[in-house]
């Protein structure tokens, strides 16, 4: 059984980003994406939820480390991409990728925080078979 816990923030899994200045990050994150605070652990541990998941942002050195910054990536599905592209472009969010449509039923942007973080924002906009675009659906996962 499964047990519930106030001090864990929602998800299956919950990234933790690293970035010189914890307070900072989690307010750009608010305002930029649209997260909102969980939880404050000292200045060194932000909890913040997006829907009903969740990106922890931790206390990392004072400069990113920018030959690791392209190991990784945060996925987030949203329900009005462009509105939300827009709220990102307008908080300085440094845009990698534009908003395109894609074969396989997402519309999607790219973005990089001030961490040095890269976010990739989804909506879904079509109902697309893994079949139709070449993908191959784990049976069962249907």
């Amino acid at each position: 059984m499964k047990k519930n816990n106030r001090s864990m923030p929602p998800g299956t899994f919950i990234p933790e980003l690293a970035y010189a200045d914890v307070r900072a990050a989690a307010d750009w994150l608010r305002e930029a994406f649209g997260f909102a605070e969980r939880l404050r652990i000292g200045d060194h541990r932000i909890q913040l939820t997006f829907g009903d998941g969740a990106v922890v942002a931790i206390e990392g050195p004072k400069e990113p480390d920018t030959a690791h910054m392209a190991t990784h990536s945060v996925m987030v599905h949203v329900d009005d991409i462009d509105g939300h592209f827009e709220r990102a472009r307008r908080a300085g969010a440094k845009i990698l990728r534009m908003p395109a449509d894609y074969p396989y039923g997402e519309r999607q942007y790219t973005t990089q925080d001030p961490g040095g973080h890269v976010w990739t924002f989804s909506q879904s906009i079509a109902d697309v078979h893994p079949r139709e675009w070449g993908g191959v659906l784990i049976e069962g996962a249907d």
